[in-house]
């Protein structure tokens, strides 16, 4: 692959009649197209920043990357102008970026999918040099995407539990008697529970930008801003663990409005600012070991908004532009095909209707709080708990069934939910039960222990998906992109199981009670699941 090259003053000789309006044009076209085409991302992602304390500092990073570009003005005047057909292919990859994130429902890879499309027309419009001239810019518009739920949810839980056992540390270093059970803090009178507002991550996300904003202004050697970026790691989770614990110690001391209210939010914002003079602290004191001042390694430089003159396209329109734009209205085009689209829903029996007797099993159904059912979207839902006469432990019966999952509306693992409120993750694996599916076939679910002081809950759950059983969260996904694509349908149905025990010893008992209730109820939960071959109905999408 070549990129064809010619200095900017030859450009303007061979072309002294060219007007840079059709440039200009063409420019503003291509970027209302990827906006149209990333509408849905792009949406979804202003709605976490202003509804997420961990990303509302997502509409900053646009505007500081802005700046980070307008620093390289000069460098970019005196480049001579490079077109690159990379920018083209690039911009295919972000295309199906789209097409697969809508099909799967996982709107993250549709907003990577528009961070590749902008760095591919970086790319067009300026070359392969552009492209290593902006990458700090680019990057760092990285920063404003949010992160996938499992990934969120995953690193939420671990930084609780880390933060609450540092934080425990410190009160007990004050001479306060404590107990932490899980992330909840145990002081005798009080009781405070590490939640995931408290995890850290309003700190992490925008210090993390914040410290690759610094590395990039710094001056001096690579190690240095290498360590300054990823030291807003550490320096996270340290003073969110010492807010926990100050917290605690102030509430032994003074009551629980210590972690209430304003003053609870007033620490917060101590606590942060404390993160970002820390960051400072480093670079001083790598300039100090290198001889030389803060502002001389940290100057903030101010260029004149008339810098911006420097990016405004001149000259005739390169042939790697036309194509770039070719290529994103067929992209609109599509996406336009995929809004209108009429996806098949399968006919099924109301859940509502589902058996409360089976074999020697007695059920009773149980509702599920309004605030839960808006959180999780699904379509239809049973929340029923079983027991046999001579059983000790009752087995929860939790479905979850979507019609369709393309429309913000989707499955939520339990894998991701299981650890909070207490209850820590003791093993997580996948198993076979034997003898439950057609002519004894063993049916494979996802087996996970979760432990709270001696109680344990053994829970059991798999995703019921168009006649497929799955276990792995990405497959579901992968094949929701795929049955989009082939049969037009995205529904599914997500199936647990869940017995809680008082002692490690029980859970032996509470396996086989699970295999037992899986075996006599698997044939009646297929039947009301929709499978691979039912009858349809068309619905609106």
């Amino acid at each position: 692959m070549t990129d064809s090259v010619s200095p900017a003053s030859q450009v303007a000789e061979q072309n002294p009649g060219s007007s840079p309006w059709l440039a200009i044009g063409i420019t503003l076209l291509a970027l209302a197209l990827v906006g149209f085409l990333f509408r849905d991302a792009l949406y979804l992602m202003e709605n976490w920043w202003s509804q997420k304390e961990e990303y509302n500092h997502g509409y900053l990073i646009p505007v500081v990357a802005a700046y980070l570009l307008l620093l390289r003005a000069d460098q970019f005047k005196s480049m001579p102008a490079e077109t690159s057909w990379f920018g083209p292919i690039l911009l295919l990859f972000s295309v199906f970026a789209y097409v697969l994130g809508e099909l799967s429902a996982v709107y993250v890879i549709g907003q990577y999918g528009f961070l590749l499309a902008i760095w591919a027309l970086v790319v067009t419009a300026t070359g392969i040099k552009g492209l290593k001239l902006f990458w700090v810019p680019l990057v760092y518009l990285v920063f404003m995407i949010p992160l996938p739920n499992f990934l969120y949810n995953s690193l939420s839980s671990e930084l609780q539990l880390i933060s609450s056992q540092m934080g425990v540390f410190l009160v007990r270093a004050a001479g306060i008697s404590v107990y932490l059970e899980g992330n909840v803090i145990d002081l005798g009178e009080f009781q405070l529970q590490v939640v995931e507002a408290c995890s850290g991550l309003r700190y992490l996300f925008p210090l993390m930008s914040f410290g690759f904003l610094c590395a990039s202004l710094y001056v001096g050697k690579t190690w240095h801003r290498v360590v300054i970026f990823l030291s807003s790691i550490p320096i996270t989770i340290f003073m969110n663990s010492f807010r926990i614990g100050v917290i605690g110690i102030l509430v032994e001391h003074y009551g629980i409005s210590m972690a209430r209210g304003f003053l609870h939010d007033f620490e917060g914002w101590v606590i942060f600012m404390a993160c970002v003079g820390l960051l400072f602290l480093e670079m001083a004191a790598f300039a100090k070991f290198s001889g030389r001042r803060l502002m001389d390694v940290f100057a903030v430089d101010v260029p004149p908004f008339g810098y911006f003159a420097a990016f405004i396209p001149r000259g005739r329109v390169p042939i790697q532009a036309w194509v770039a734009v070719a290529i994103l209205a067929a992209g609109c085009v599509y996406s336009l095909n995929i809004d209108s689209q009429v996806e098949q829903v399968p006919d099924r029996p109301s859940l509502s209707s589902f058996p409360l007797t089976a074999a020697d099993w007695r059920g009773n159904e149980t509702a599920m709080e309004q605030e839960f059912i808006d959180v999780l979207k699904f379509d239809d839902y049973l929340l029923s708990n079983y027991r046999r006469p001579a059983d000790d432990f009752a087995v929860n019966l939790y479905i979850a069934y979507y019609d369709s999952q393309r429309k913000g509306a989707s499955i939520h693992s339990p894998k991701s939910c299981l650890p909070g409120g207490g209850w820590q993750l003791e093993s997580f694996e996948q198993y076979s039960v034997p003898d439950v599916g057609p002519e004894g076939k063993p049916l494979q679910v996802n087996r996970s222990v979760v432990a709270m002081g001696d109680d344990r809950q053994v829970v059991y759950y798999w995703f019921e998906q168009r006649g497929r059983n799955l276990t792995n969260e990405y497959l579901v996904k992968w094949y929701m992109f795929w049955d989009a694509l082939s049969i037009n349908r995205t529904d599914g149905a997500l199936v647990r199981l869940t017995v809680q025990v008082s002692d490690v010893s029980e859970i032996d008992e509470a396996d086989e009670q699970l295999a037992d209730f899986l075996r006599d109820m698997y044939p009646t939960i297929y039947y009301y699941i929709p499978q691979a071959e039912t009858a349809m109905q068309p619905v609106e999408g």
